[in-house]
């Protein structure tokens, strides 16, 4: 496949005439299946962090039950959280790019509903933040994020995978890496028979066939339970 669109450059380039490997048959690597959470897992992974008083329990519940990239999570400011309506926008990320820590506003903004347990979470937040202002006192660096470290500074993307990963042995629960949680959280949405333009609209897909793609890999439990019904139906 390099070596194809390699040739297929020096074509456009004018260096060769024709691509030799244009008509080469190739395999189709298969798509390496992502373990899932089923709803108890999650359920028990949440319960564990908060029981625990992790610092980054708000972020998790964020990634869980609205699929937030963890980017997303971690760039999110107080500024586009309103608790009071409990609606937020995600329109900025933090990411670590060729050595620097950026924080930068994302392709495009979406207004998000949220339900209350990520109000609680984020008002959980709100008090540990403002305790560990006062407690840094001049040392403290205000960025306005959600997420901080005891001093205000941003979170290390790679420190959150490795609470994240710490609070799955902790919870004694499958580890799925933290990228994974969007579509976890999609097949949390499946299991709750969520229509799939309501879950196009939380996990915010700009096409319902990147969403439909996740409601065709459905847990082999749901797929049992469905054959179990269809025999019924069947035998009946």
């Amino acid at each position: 496949m390099t070596l194809r669109a390699a040739l297929s450059s020096a074509v456009r380039e004018e260096v060769l005439t024709r691509n030799v490997a244009a008509n080469v048959k190739m395999s189709v690597p298969r798509k390496r299946k992502v373990k899932l959470r089923s709803a108890d897992e999650a359920r028990a992974f949440l319960e564990s962090a908060r029981t625990r008083e992790d610092p980054m329990y708000p972020a998790y519940v964020l990634v869980l039950v609205l699929g937030l990239r963890p980017g997303e999570a971690l760039g999110l400011r107080w500024q586009d959280v309103d608790l009071g309506s409990a609606e937020m926008t995600i329109g900025w990320q933090l990411q670590r790019v060729a050595g620097q820590l950026l924080h930068r506003q994302t392709k495009t903004d979406a207004s998000l509903p949220f339900p209350e347990i990520v109000t609680a979470a984020l008002r959980a937040r709100r008090r540990a933040c403002d305790e560990a202002r006062e407690a840094a006192g001049e040392s403290w660096q205000e960025t306005g994020l959600v997420f901080t470290t005891a001093s205000g500074r941003p979170v290390e993307p790679s420190n959150f995978r490795r609470s994240f990963a710490n609070a799955c042995d902790k919870a004694k629960v499958r580890k799925v890496h933290v990228h994974a949680t969007r579509k976890t959280c999609a097949s949390l949405l499946v299991a709750l028979d969520v229509h799939p333009r309501v879950a196009m609209q939380i996990l915010r897909h700009s096409q319902i066939s990147v969403t439909m793609n996740i409601y065709s890999e459905v847990s082999s439990e749901e797929t049992r339970k469905a054959l179990k019904r269809l025999g019924k139906q069947l035998g009946s």
